[in-house]
Parts: C-alpha cells; sequence; structure tokens
C-alpha cells in the first residue's frame, strides 16, 4: 500500500499500529476516563483505584490532573513509565495489524451513540499559537505554561494513550459514517460496559485496503483547496480542528520537536514514531456528539469584591432560583447570560452590550482580570451543572454557568476568528469523554 501511504501522509494521517489489552483482561477495569476529568474531585479517582485494585489498567498508565499540583509528581512520573514497559514485557499489550480502529460509544445522556474513527496524525502539520493556519489546528488558546508537566510525563514514555479528539466538518458523512454502516462486516475488537455507567463502547479493525481507500479518498474531498476556499473563503484548510485534547496534543508537538532536534544528525529521524500523535476523529455532524459549555468555579472567593468586579464591567445581577437561571441562560439571545450560584444563593448574570464575540470571552477576560488582583482564589473549569452547583454551593466558593454554543458555525467561527477563548465548550459530560483503551508506541 505504499501508494495509500503517500496520499495518508499528504493530509497529515498515518495508518498505526494499535497496541490493545490481551485476551482475558477484564477491560471493565481496563479503560478509565481522560484524566483532565473530575480535576477537583479527588474521591473520584480514588474510587476508580479502589474499584481497580491490582487489575491491568490504563489508570497505571495516566496522571489524573487532580494530583498535579500535589507533591510526589515525579515519582508518579517514573511509577507510569515503569507500568508501561511492565505492561509491553509481560505482554499485557499486544500489537494488532495496522489499522485505524472504528469507535462506537454509547453514553447515559445522548439518544444517539458517538461514532469515531481512531487514527494517528502527522504533527508536522500541527501548529499552535497565535494565527496558525496549518491543517490540523486548536480552537481555543494554548496555555504553554500547562505543558511543562505532561512534557515529564511523555519524555521517556514507551507508550502513548489518546484522549485527544479531533473534529472534522463533513457534513455529507462521507469519511466515518460509511465504515459504521458496514461495520458487521469488520473484525471486532472489543465490546464492553464502561465504568462508573458511563455507557458502553465497541470497537472495530479497519484496515483491509479497501476500507482505507475509502477514508483516503473521502478526506481528500474535504481537503480540497478549492472546494475548500468556495465554501469558507479561505485558501488554508482547515482538516482537522482540535475539540478535546488541546494541551495533550501540543504535549506531544513539544516532545516531538525536541526528538527531532536532538537526532537531527539521524537520516531516519522523521520517521521516528514520536512524529505521530494517536486521535480520535469525530464528525462535527454525528448526532451522537454535543457540544456544552465549560463552566467555571472559583474557590475561596471573596463573592462580593467579584460581583462588583462583574458589575462594573457591565454586568447586571437578577437573584431567581439555579434552575430558572440556568433555562434562561441557555436561551438564544443577543445577550451574554451567565447562572451564578454560591452558598448565598443564585441568579442570573446579563451583559446586555457584550464586546466579545463569544460569551466565553466576557466572562473569561473579567476573571483573567479579577484573578491577578486576587491570588488567593483558584479557578477550576467544570463539565457537568451538577458537579457545578455542587462545588459550588460550599463555602466560600462561586459557580457561573455558561451558555451553550452553536456546533454548526464551530468550524466558521474558528476559520474566520481564530482560536477561542480557552475552556470554551466541551464534547459531552464528564462521563461521556473519552476513556484510554487504545495505546501506541512512540519509541523505537
Amino acid at each position: 500500500m505504499p501508494e495509500l501511504k503517500e496520499r495518508f501522509a499528504a493530509l497529515g494521517v498515518r495508518v498505526p499500529e494499535v497496541q490493545l489489552p490481551a485476551a482475558g483482561t477484564d477491560w471493565e477495569k481496563w479503560a478509565v476516563v481522560a484524566c483532565d476529568q473530575y480535576s477537583s474531585e479527588h474521591h473520584y479517582w480514588e474510587s476508580v483505584a479502589d474499584h481497580v485494585g491490582t487489575a491491568p489498567s490504563t489508570l497505571n498508565l495516566i496522571f489524573p490532573e487532580c494530583y498535579l499540583e500535589e507533591a510526589g509528581k515525579a515519582e508518579r512520573v517514573k511509577r507510569i513509565q515503569a507500568a508501561m514497559k511492565d505492561y509491553l514485557s509481560r505482554g499485557v499489550l499486544a500489537a494488532r495489524e495496522p489499522g485505524f480502529v472504528l469507535v462506537e460509544r454509547v453514553t447515559p445522556f445522548e439518544k444517539h451513540p458517538r461514532t469515531g474513527l481512531v487514527m494517528a496524525v502527522d504533527l508536522e502539520a500541527y501548529r499552535y499559537g497565535a494565527g496558525v493556519t496549518s491543517r490540523i489546528r486548536p480552537t481555543e488558546g494554548t496555555i504553554v505554561e500547562r505543558l511543562p508537566p505532561r512534557m515529564e510525563i511523555r519524555r521517556g514514555a514507551p507508550l502513548e494513550l489518546p484522549h485527544i479528539m479531533l473534529l472534522i466538518d463533513d457534513p455529507s458523512r462521507s469519511v466515518i459514517e460509511p465504515l459504521r454502516a458496514r461495520a458487521a462486516s469488520l473484525p471486532e475488537l472489543y465490546d464492553f460496559s464502561l465504568m462508573k455507567e458511563s455507557g458502553r463502547v465497541r470497537g472495530w479493525q479497519v484496515s483491509d485496503p479497501a476500507a482505507l481507500e475509502g477514508v483516503a479518498a473521502a478526506l481528500e474531498k474535504l481537503a480540497d483547496a478549492g472546494a475548500y476556499q468556495a465554501k469558507y473563503g479561505s485558501p488554508d484548510v482547515l482538516l482537522f480542528a482540535v475539540g478535546d485534547g488541546n494541551h495533550s496534543l501540543a504535549t506531544a508537538k513539544a516532545v516531538w520537536e525536541e526528538v527531532k532536534a536532538a537526532g537531527k544528525e539521524d537520516p531516519a529521524i522523521m520517521d521516528h514514531p514520536a512524529r505521530y500523535a494517536l486521535v480520535e476523529l469525530v464528525n462535527i455532524y454525528d448526532d451522537g456528539l454535543p457540544f456544552h459549555p465549560i463552566h467555571r468555579v472559583l474557590f475561596k472567593a471573596d463573592e462580593k469584591s467579584l460581583k462588583d468586579a462583574l458589575k462594573a464591567a457591565g454586568g447586571a445581577f437578577e437573584p431567581m432560583p439555579w434552575g430558572d437561571a440556568v433555562r434562561m441562560a441557555d436561551e438564544p439571545t443577543a445577550e451574554h447570560r451567565f447562572a451564578f450560584v454560591s452558598g448565598a444563593g443564585s441568579g442570573l448574570l446579563r451583559f446586555s452590550r457584550p464586546t466579545a464575540k463569544l460569551a466565553a470571552g466576557t466572562i473569561q477576560e473579567i476573571l483573567d482580570a479579577w484573578l491577578k488582583k486576587n491570588p488567593g482564589t483558584v479557578i477550576d473549569y467544570i463539565h457537568g451543572t451538577d458537579s457545578l452547583e455542587a462545588l459550588a454551593r460550599k463555602p466560600g466558593n462561586l459557580g457561573l454557568y455558561l451558555p451553550p454554543i452553536d456546533k454548526s458555525s464551530f468550524f466558521a467561527t474558528v476559520i474566520r476568528d481564530g482560536v477561542m477563548p480557552r475552556k470554551t465548550f466541551s464534547m459531552g459530560e464528564a462521563p461521556e469523554k473519552r476513556f484510554y483503551i487504545e495505546a501506541r508506541k512512540i519509541v523505537r
């Protein structure tokens, strides 16, 4: 398949050799949710550890972000890398035939399943930063200060496990959906229920040349410069937009640049496995793909001071029950609306004359300025409405509920305006996030 390999390379894609658990593994204990979930809820990860026990699990191969600020980080990184080597040496993980993995994910929240395609993408086709026009692009600002601890984990790790999800703008459903239609004829890799009542996941091997050729042809049509120019008025094709795992992909890029620089005298360095990153590709028009806002919780916050800052920036507060405030924040309107909640009560926050394009931009600018003046306050970004309310009602905390964004205008917004304000949207509630299942070697 040399010609097919070249066609994928031109698209920034590589057919990976995926590692999956060997026969006899308890899949339900193997798969755990993305490490950036439940970042303020230690009890969640502690209960996962209790549930997994000594069974082989991706829990031992990742660094839950709720522990990033705690002592013993270096020792945890060593344990992760040692567990990866142990799983490889003992045959806990086994390489499968090179191919994509078609994934169907059922969640407790959506009527339709979400369908994705696990593949590797070329980090040479990806850039992050202001004004980038690369084929693979972030959709929100990348905070470079967040990369070093993640880079420590990836450096020296023999494996990567993806929670990165890339989006394609495919209204004709030409790339992934034809594979799902013929899934019954594909070799099944796994089918199991996820822990913590997070739904079910199925996976199929996509390795026969005809199926791969179909994916390549469909992606080539999406990447056609003429059609793209006619649709968006831009010559710079955005083929893959980062939907989840922005900082994980940026970490992979940063480490690849280190590997490339260190091996500049090696003629084969450009074929190093670290050049690629394993991701799941999802069509933005997939019926099972929700777009939810990401909410804000402020810990140890002076509520009066914060509300005064929001009022000074043009905000108006209206006390009301929490449920009513959330419903009003969800209503389509030219205003930027937020529901707020704390131990003292709840209500609606309105900005009737916003200057930012998105509600997340309005609130984040104000919060960033206020947090600089109040270094004792810590902010966290929460994906679920229930988690937001539970955390915000604790003494000293305050939560802000953000309105949803329209996913049908997603690509047009990124192409026209560049990256969105950070933590603008989330593709589902926390239990709907990608669970770690597949792995790939990133060392020779």
